[in-house]
C-alpha cells in the first residue's frame, strides 16, 4: 500500500474519466475515493471512474486461490503501525468514517469478482455497489470477502439482483478474467494503489483533491 507518491503511468485513459487502479481491503483507496468525493463536488461536469481491480494479497495467494496468512510478505509490525498512523492521520483530513485502520484478515477476491461482473452486467449500478463494498469493509467493519454479506450488499443496492453474488463467484472463467486484469496491472506498471490515473500521468496514493485536480487539469 501507498499513499502519497506520484509517477507518470503510461496507460491513461484519455476521456472525460479517470482511471482508478484499487482493492477493496487497502484503506488508502477507501481514502483515496474520499478525496476523489472531494474533488468531484468542485466541478461542473462528473469524472466517470475507470477502475481496474488490483490484488495485494498476491504475495500470500496460494493456486487454489486461498490466502496463507503465515506467508513472508517482508511487512513487520513496524510497517504496519506506519500505515495505522497515515491512516489515522488522512482519515482525519478527511473526516472519514472509518471503522477500523487496517484489515489484514479479509480476502477481497470475491468481492472484486463481484464487482467485475456487476460493471458488466449492471454498469448503471456499479459505482453504487462499489462504494457500497468500501462502506461494507471500512465503515460497518464486516468481511467482504464473505458469499452472504456480498448478496446483503448486492440486495440493498437499486438494479442488482442479489443472485449477481452466486452467478459471480461460480464462475470459474470470470475468476481467471479477474486474475488476469492484475496481472494486467502490474504488466501496466501499477505497483501500489490506489493509482489515480488520466492523459498520460499518475498519482498513487490517497492524494488531496487538490492533487487529483492538478492531474485532470494540468
Amino acid at each position: 500500500m501507498s499513499n502519497t507518491d506520484a509517477a507518470d503511468e503510461p496507460d491513461a485513459d484519455q476521456s472525460e474519466s479517470i482511471t482508478i487502479y484499487s482493492d477493496y481491503v487497502c484503506p488508502f483507496c477507501y481514502l483515496g475515493r474520499q478525496s476523489l468525493a472531494r474533488y468531484q463536488e468542485t466541478r461542473d461536469e462528473p469524472l466517470e471512474i475507470d477502475w481496474h481491480p488490483f490484488d495485494l494479497r498476491a504475495g500470500k495467494r496460494g493456486p487454489d486461490g486461498e490466502i496463507d496468512h503465515d506467508a513472508d510478505d517482508g511487512k513487520d509490525e513496524a510497517y504496519y503501525e506506519q500505515a495505522r498512523e497515515n491512516v489515522r492521520r488522512l482519515q482525519e483530513e478527511y473526516d472519514a468514517d472509518m471503522a477500523q485502520e487496517l484489515r489484514t484478515d479479509v480476502d477481497s477476491l470475491p468481492a472484486q469478482i463481484v464487482s467485475v461482473h456487476v460493471r458488466e452486467t449492471a454498469p448503471d449500478a456499479w459505482l453504487a455497489f462499489d462504494e457500497a463494498v468500501f462502506a461494507a469493509l471500512w465503515q460497518d467493519g464486516r468481511d467482504i470477502g464473505n458469499r452472504d454479506v456480498l448478496a446483503d450488499i448486492a440486495e440493498d443496492v437499486d438494479g442488482i439482483d442479489p443472485a449477481v453474488v452466486d452467478e459471480a463467484l461460480d464462475d470459474d472463467d470470470l475468476r481467471d478474467r479477474v486474475t488476469d486484469l492484475f496481472t494486467a496491472a502490474s504488466e501496466r506498471g501499477v505497483t501500489g494503489v490506489p493509482t489515480f490515473a488520466y492523459d498520460g500521468h499518475a498519482a498513487r496514493g490517497a492524494v488531496p483533491p487538490e492533487q487529483i485536480q492538478r492531474l485532470v487539469e494540468a
